[in-house]
């Protein structure tokens, strides 16, 4: 019987996060499994609870949204800690890659029984650092739009991306990219370029329909300067992925991406941002199993 340990982000989707392991837990426990749950301060404090719960041979759980499950799963990359995810962010965007239930039935037969998967987890280098994070990095636009999410406090859930998007779009202006894949260098100018490990960001949007997590490549999604009245409708096919056959849209795959600008453009990853570019992105095939 697996041993979990949970680590909670206690602000997650307005303390979502508490109410939704409370029913996992329970089902766990009746399940017979041992479960242990520990509260994050941040994401550095997550990640090195993971490790430390990693250390001791447990399962680790990360509860809440994309920061944590980005946080935690990029401490645990290129170990051999087992990774579930509890989805209860606002974003759950690489939860929903996996193709993982909302239903805390299901999720705990997943967490219980499932089968341990490797993926892909996305190597980040800049100014700041290193880091390994799941789903995608963003520059543009989106980033912008993102920290608005993150610093509303009038919208949440999925609205509050929405909302941050109309006001990120307004005082957008093209930015002059230098994107280098694998090598390639490529000019761009407009409103965002993003390397996709997972074809979901910003709530569910779905950026990046031929990415999968497992394949050992970047999907880079590049959109170029258009009329707003046209980027707001583009915004609207990101529901379904319809914006990918528009000649506004470019998509190259690679293994790593760099992305350059002519001024201060913000970029982010899994939800988090508080950078501004130039960055780098390599994937990292296989580096992370998790249960989904």
């Amino acid at each position: 019987m697996r041993q979990f340990t949970a680590i909670v982000n206690p602000t997650a989707g307005g303390s979502a996060g508490v109410a939704v392991l409370l029913r996992v837990a329970r089902l766990l426990r009746q399940a017979g499994a041992e479960l242990e749950t520990e509260y994050s301060r941040s994401l550095e404090h997550a990640r090195d609870l993971a490790r430390e719960a990693g250390q001791r041979s447990r399962v680790v759980l990360a509860v809440g949204g994309d920061g944590i499950a980005g946080g935690i799963g990029g401490a645990l990359s290129g170990t051999d800690t087992l990774l579930g995810l509890v989805p209860a962010g606002r974003g759950n965007d690489f939860a929903r890659a996996l193709g993982l239930p909302t239903e805390p039935e299901a999720l705990a037969r997943v967490l219980l029984d499932g089968a341990p998967r490797a993926v892909d987890t996305i190597e980040v280098e800049s100014a700041h650092g290193r880091a390994v994070v799941l789903g995608s990095v963003y520059a543009g636009v989106d980033a912008l739009a993102n920290r608005h999410a993150n610093r509303s406090a009038l919208f949440k859930g999925a609205a509050s991306y929405y909302a941050g998007g109309l006001r990120a779009v307004a005082s957008w202006r093209p930015a002059a990219y230098r994107v280098t894949v694998d090598g390639e260098q490529l000019a761009h100018r407009g409103y965002t370029v993003v390397a996709a490990n997972s074809a979901y960001y910003g709530s569910g949007r779905i950026i990046a329909p031929g990415a999968r997590v497992d394949d050992g490549l970047l999907e880079v999604v590049m959109i170029r300067e258009a009329p707003r009245r046209l980027f707001f409708a583009l915004m609207q096919e990101l529901k379904s992925g319809d914006h990918v056959h528009r000649p506004e849209v470019r998509i190259v795959q690679g293994r790593e991406v760099r992305i350059e600008a002519d001024r201060e453009v913000p970029w982010g990853a899994d939800g988090e941002v508080d950078a501004v570019l130039p960055v780098t992105a390599r994937v990292l095939p296989g580096a992370l199993t998790v249960l989904g």
